[in-house]
C-alpha cells in the first residue's frame, strides 16, 4: 500500500507486546492538525513535525471535529509528529481518554511510513457508535471538508 511520498502504511492496528517501547509519534487527522482549532504545535513541550502521511480509514464529520474508523480501502490524510510522553498525556485529555475515559475515542497504534521510515504512531480512533448518522468526508481530508 502506498502513502503520499511513496511510503506504505499498515491497514490495521499493530499488536504491541509489553516489552515494546511506547510509541512517541502521533498521526493527527483533524483539529490537531496545523492551523486547526487544537493545533498540536501550540502545545508544550512542542512536537516535531515529521511529515504528511495517510492511513487506511473512513473519516466522519462530527461538526466541530472529525472521527476516523480505521481500516478499509479509503485513505485518511494527516500529519505525523514526534512527541514526548508529557505531550501524549495532554493529547489523551484533549481526546477524552483522561482523566476519566469518555468512551468517544480509543488510542490505537499503527505503523505509518513517513519520509521512507516506518514509525509506530498513536492514532485516536472514534467509537463506531459515535459516527452513526454523521456524514462521511469523501476526500479523507479534514482540511478539504
Amino acid at each position: 500500500m502506498q502513502v503520499s511520498g511513496g511510503g506504505s502504511v499498515s491497514p490495521r492496528p499493530l499488536p504491541l507486546s509489553p516489552s515494546m517501547p511506547q510509541p512517541l509519534h502521533v498521526f493527527v487527522y483533524g483539529t490537531l492538525r496545523r492551523g486547526e482549532a487544537n493545533d498540536i504545535n501550540r502545545l508544550r513541550p512542542a512536537p516535531q513535525f515529521l511529515g504528511r502521511a495517510r492511513i487506511h480509514g473512513t473519516l466522519y464529520d462530527l461538526g466541530p471535529y472529525p472521527g476516523v474508523i480505521l481500516g478499509g480501502e479509503c485513505w485518511v490524510q494527516g500529519e505525523v509528529y514526534a512527541i514526548t510522553a508529557d505531550l501524549e498525556r495532554q493529547l489523551d485529555v484533549i481526546e477524552g481518554l483522561a482523566p476519566v475515559p469518555s468512551g468517544e475515542y480509543a488510542r490505537r497504534h499503527l505503523a505509518v511510513e513517513v519520509a521512507g521510515q516506518a514509525l509506530h504512531c498513536v492514532v485516536y480512533e472514534i467509537h463506531p457508535a459515535r459516527v452513526l448518522g454523521h456524514a462521511r468526508i469523501g476526500s479523507g481530508d479534514w482540511l478539504q471538508r
